[in-house]
């Protein structure tokens, strides 16, 4: 099977391609090629905002970025599929697997979408608009994950199909917000550590000392851009 047959599929027959999942259908075909594509795809990104530094930096962003979708995918997948179980569930881990890696494919293809407007305004911008081209990505990588967040959350919503009592079904929809919040907060911290994606003026850096967090990066940039 072509390694883009699946994120073409979510493009082209979405609902189709969720019902497949839902019946189980060549789950381990999905997976293989939701992985791969999702990979290449972030790291396509990846090489472009790496080259706002150095063609050293782009290459660490190229493997930073699909590590940083994917780790918070495998750290946050355990809780949402336990709770899920303990609460009536009927999907499988790989069904679970599937969905988020679905998403992190949505994701992956909007930064795609995304690519030719980042890579513009790395070819007019220099070293001193730093903090613009970082809040540029970082409104970009935001906006891409809430499109991502939502896929999710219409995709694995539990149905009243699923459970005849209604505050079970409650219960669930809390949790999968619940969880919803809990991937977005451990993806921001998990790339604050594993920084630099971007790579400021000086020399290159692998990774930069854990000091702070994402909301204070933030704040940081904002501040520098503004003159503060």
């Amino acid at each position: 099977m072509n390694i883009f047959d699946s994120a073409l599929r979510l493009l082209s027959d979405r609902p189709a391609f969720i019902a497949e999942i839902q019946d189980r259908k060549q789950l381990n075909q999905k997976i293989a090629s939701l992985l791969l594509s999702s990979f290449i795809f972030f790291a396509l990104y990846g090489l472009i905002i790496g080259s706002f530094h150095s063609w050293l930096q782009a290459i660490s962003s190229a493997i930073k970025l699909p590590a940083l979708y994917l780790l918070t995918l495998m750290i946050c997948m355990p809780t949402l599929y336990i709770f899920n179980g303990l609460f009536g569930s009927k999907r499988s881990l790989a069904q679970h697997f599937t969905f988020l890696l679905s998403a992190a494919a949505i994701i992956a293809l909007l930064l795609c979408g995304f690519a030719p407007i980042t890579f513009f305004f790395l070819t007019t911008v220099t070293a001193a608009d730093y903090s613009f081209f970082l809040l540029l990505n970082v409104a970009i990588l935001a906006l891409t994950g809430l499109f991502g967040v939502l896929f999710l959350y219409r995709v694995m919503k539990p149905g009243e199909e699923e459970t005849a009592d209604p505050s079970i079904l409650k219960l669930r929809k809390t949790i999968l917000r619940g969880w919803l919040l809990l991937y977005g907060f451990v993806g921001s911290q998990l790339g604050w550590t594993l920084r630099p994606f971007f790579g400021s003026t000086g020399t290159f850096e692998l990774f930069r000392p854990r000091d702070g967090n994402f909301l204070t990066g933030v704040g940081m940039a904002i501040a520098r851009l503004f003159g503060g």
